[in-house]
């Protein structure tokens, strides 16, 4: 996994360290709210092909390959802009498995601009940060959102990156398998500026 080596990143939330105090998902095998919920750290994967997990319409029975990285931890816990940036849009996807509220962070790296997606957040966070603010590395710019604000689901952040410009607070977390690598292309993996996490 090459990442920007140059970069010194701050941690998007206050997780452990370790690797060994952070449960990894997966997801393959379904979603299990009660399960999720009795781990204080856990990371779901970029990549991931899950099963019987986007239910919603809005996903149309047919995306379910993950886009982000999730971290998933309890509701109202800090998020934090891994870097310098600057807030390009902010939104709340107020349906049913969408984002709830969400910020998109414009970053410049190594002559190449990366565009972050923070999603399920508080409606607070909405209130945080505004569209063309600066932020600083480090700086908390949300917080988590309960499962009745965030589109429904067990407390938890996606973070998605984009080479694209979103023109908007959202970005299709999970697409179809036949767009996988395409995808994959437009949405590189997080771990290039979360680190190692699995």
């Amino acid at each position: 996994m090459s990442t920007y080596s140059d970069y010194n990143f701050a941690k998007v939330m206050g997780y452990p360290d370790s690797r060994d105090e952070l449960f990894i998902f997966d997801f393959n095998k379904g979603y299990d709210v009660d399960f999720i919920q009795s781990k204080e750290w856990g990371i779901g994967k970029y990549n991931e092909k899950r099963s019987n997990m986007y239910l919603e319409s809005m996903f149309d029975n047919e995306r379910n390959v993950h886009m982000g990285i999730d971290i998933w931890t309890k509701s109202g816990a800090p998020v934090f802009s891994f870097w310098d940036g600057k807030v390009a849009y902010v939104q709340n996807n107020d349906q049913p498995g969408d984002y709830g509220p969400t910020i998109v962070v414009k970053y410049e790296l190594d002559d190449s601009t990366l565009y972050a997606l923070y999603g399920h957040l508080s409606k607070e966070s909405l209130d945080m940060v505004s569209v063309g603010e600066g932020v600083k590395k480090g700086q908390q710019i949300a917080t988590l959102g309960s499962q009745d604000v965030n589109g429904g689901w067990a407390p938890h952040l996606h973070f998605q990156l984009s080479h694209e410009d979103p023109q908007e607070a959202d970005m299709p977390g999970v697409v179809a398998p036949e767009n996988r690598e395409q995808a994959l292309d437009r949405y590189p993996d997080p771990r290039l500026v979360l680190g190692d996490l699995y």
